[in-house]
């Protein structure tokens, strides 16, 4: 009776005190149009005002920590980010499950839509850039051409105003009619503009964005150690994102990152679906938060995180530095 006793007392003590096991993670391999759509309307804030004009990275270091990130980031997890292109090159490389990118303008959540359409309808490396710069394929290349070849042979190329209206037509078709989002007639306008705005510039200058170094330098760019891990460099890395976007992988939401909704809904849903996040690359955002600091702190101590959750910061001394989230959230500074 007594070895009976202290049996059950033992499975009863052992019950109340081992750690529950965190639950299976249920993020989709794919979502519908309707759920997509669905995240981005419940997800996103009104727009905001930003002071500078990025339409392309300005961001020179951003590969510097790609290595580290590799060896501490396992495949299959949670990105989060912010701002244009430069998300696709840490998604390529980290490969997650489901990305969410942030931003305070409307027009990138637009800009990423445009990407979107523009990554499926480009079956390669080459046809993404005659694609998104409105320039006819040169000929010669292939699907294994390299970055420098593929940006060579576009330096020259004209920009074809023809092929540029008959791209956004297309790409206009598969956002509306393909997927049947919603759009009204200003994110029609804004689209618009935002394309031919690189149909303007092309692949060697950006003028139009604050301080690009254009975009076949950010494409040619290395880790600082010589190798280039931008989503161009390879088509196992352009094929990478581009499957995610035809699974409605990559999910751009309107947001301030120290507003009332967006972050508390995407931390919302991965609790859900029991996920963690486990990078969140804010470039420079916080040094233009710092009067809603308790707001942004807030917002993501609300994130579900674990040890290995690791923020990508840059500083406008291009630098390019990486940190603990779970810290900053104990912290809280």
């Amino acid at each position: 009776m007594r070895l009976k006793a202290g049996l059950a007392t033992v499975a009863v003590f052992l019950a109340l005190t081992v750690t529950p096991s965190p639950a299976a993670d249920t993020i989709p391999a794919q979502l519908t149009d309707t759920e997509y759509w669905k995240m981005i309307s419940a997800f996103s804030e009104p727009g905001g005002f930003f002071q500078l004009e990025i339409i392309t990275s300005n961001e020179v270091s951003y590969q510097y920590p790609m290595p580290q990130l590799l060896n501490s980031i396992k495949p299959g997890g949670v990105y989060l980010g912010v701002a244009p292109e430069q998300n696709f090159t840490y998604i390529a490389g980290l490969q997650p499950k489901i990305a969410f990118i942030f931003d305070i303008r409307r027009d990138m959540m637009l800009e990423h839509l445009m990407y979107k359409a523009i990554f499926e309808m480009s079956a390669d490396r080459a046809d993404f850039v005659s694609n998104l710069f409105s320039r006819k394929r040169p000929a010669g290349l292939t699907a294994d051409s390299t970055v420098q070849a593929i940006f060579q042979a576009f330096a020259g190329a004209p920009g074809d105003l023809a092929l540029a209206d008959e791209h956004f037509k297309t790409i206009m078709s598969r956002l509306t009619m393909g997927h049947q989002f919603p759009f009204n007639r200003a994110d029609q306008e804004a689209i618009q503009t935002i394309y031919k705005t690189f149909l303007r510039e092309g692949v060697l200058s950006f003028n139009s964005s604050f301080r690009s170094p254009g975009y076949a330098g950010l494409m040619m760019m290395t880790d600082g150690k010589g190798k280039n891990w931008s989503f161009l460099a390879s088509k196992e890395n352009y094929d990478r994102v581009r499957a995610m976007h035809q699974k409605n992988l990559i999910v751009p939401v309107v947001g301030d990152f120290a507003g009332p909704k967006a972050l508390l809904a995407v931390g919302q849903y991965l609790k859900d679906h029991g996920a963690v996040v486990s990078v969140f690359y804010i470039s420079n955002v916080e040094d233009y938060i710092r009067n809603a600091w308790s707001s942004y702190t807030g917002n993501i101590a609300s994130l579900p995180v674990d040890a290995s959750s690791t923020f990508i910061r840059w500083s406008p001394n291009y630098t390019t530095t990486l940190s603990s989230m779970s810290n900053f959230v104990r912290g809280r500074n």
